[in-house]
């Protein structure tokens, strides 16, 4: 349920846009306020985890989840572009701490599990997959003439439900760290070599996905097909993010997190390479299909990795910092999708996901070689 509200944003967040601004060229910007609110917040929400636990934090990013369905329906209501980029800092927040959901997860169980823990309360987003595109397809048009403003008024609600759900849930079993409790400094967690390559694979997964995923509704209706299409290909893109999750974690457990963080890159190449070949429908959709898959294995190949650098006190700072930086180098991504895709077409944002897939690529290669030659030495 609260997976849904993001779903929502994306499948919707261009198109509102390109109806509200001013400039072809501002049409996804909504989409990268709603990149910077995720940014913004995840170092807070690691200070507010620390001090007064996972649930008050969750709660929280629940009321977040209503205030951008109010504040965006507002907008759609009096037509303002910038009030719909205000709301959606707010959907950013809420989005931030519900990524935090998987390493909560992960907490709860030994070591051994924690893999599999992680990937699947992520699977949860196969629901949001289908329920956010369908919230969008069944309300889009009540509100005639201002078509969105039921949508984001039932993700509010949405986000209700959501809270009430987290009501009966309780992380008392976890063991409690001091507040006086003085971790690493984070000049040492940051330059360990495992940490700054899942950092690098985070990043790269992260904000090569949402750069094709943001462009894509709008390159759809660019290329005349029709909303319900591209809502669809939205939907199949984040059941395709999340499905693979069933099965991820034992991938992680058997293959370890470095060898499916590399099936993840390979995937998210080659839907760059699906998109770069035609513009077709077929075309746009096996593309989201292949960069939702590639996003999970990448993603939470990324994750398992940074749940092996640090300590129990140290995990709520190290947790935070990784996705900032993940959620930081999306706001790139987001801001210059929505201009590229207007200037040089669908083609060349496809083809500009290759190059950081490389590097990420090289980072992992690099980190087996060393750990492969470490062994050897001892």
């Amino acid at each position: 349920m609260a997976g849904a509200n993001s779903t929502v944003v994306y499948a919707t967040g261009a198109i509102i846009g390109n109806m509200l601004a001013s400039r072809p060229a501002l049409a996804t910007m909504p989409i990268s306020v709603f990149v910077i609110g995720m940014a913004m917040t995840t170092l807070p929400v690691g200070v507010m985890t620390r001090r007064y636990g996972r649930r008050v934090t969750f709660l929280f990013g629940n009321l977040c989840g209503v205030t951008v369905g109010l504040l965006a329906a507002l907008a759609l209501v009096i037509q303002s572009f910038t009030l719909f980029c205000f709301a959606m800092l707010f959907g950013g927040a809420y989005a931030a701490v519900v990524l935090t959901f998987r390493f909560a997860a992960a907490e709860c169980v030994r070591p051994p599990d924690r893999a599999r823990a992680l990937s699947t309360v992520m699977a949860g987003g196969v629901f949001a997959g289908v329920l956010g595109p369908q919230l969008v397809t069944a309300t889009m048009n009540l509100g005639a003439p201002h078509t969105y403003v039921v949508t984001y008024l039932a993700s509010a609600g949405v986000a209700v439900l959501s809270a009430l759900v987290l009501q009966g849930v309780k992380f008392e079993h976890q063991p409690q760290i001091s507040r006086r409790t003085v971790g690493r400094p984070i000049a040492e967690i940051l330059w360990q070599p495992r940490f700054m390559v899942a950092m690098l694979c985070g990043v790269v997964s992260y904000m090569m996905m949402n750069f094709m995923m943001t462009s894509a509704p709008l390159a759809m209706e660019l290329c005349g097909m029709s909303r319900v299409h591209a809502n669809y290909g939205i939907e199949m893109h984040v059941v395709a993010m999340y499905a693979p999750s069933f099965f991820t974690g034992r991938l992680i457990s058997r293959f370890g997190a470095p060898n499916v963080t590399l099936a993840g890159l390979a995937l998210t190449a080659l839907a760059a390479i699906t998109g770069m070949s035609g513009m077709t429908l077929n075309h746009f959709w096996r593309a989201l299909v292949l960069l939702g898959v590639g996003w999970n294995f990448g993603f939470l190949g990324a994750s398992a990795l940074v749940l092996t650098c640090h300590t129990p006190e140290d995990r709520p700072r190290v947790q935070s910092i990784n996705d900032f930086v993940v959620f930081g180098a999306m706001v790139i991504g987001s801001f210059v999708s929505g201009g590229l895709l207007t200037a040089f077409g669908w083609t060349l944002v496809s083809g500009l996901i290759l190059p950081p897939i490389v590097l990420a690529t090289m980072g992992i290669l690099w980190l087996q070689w060393s750990r492969h030659s470490l062994a050897r030495q001892t």
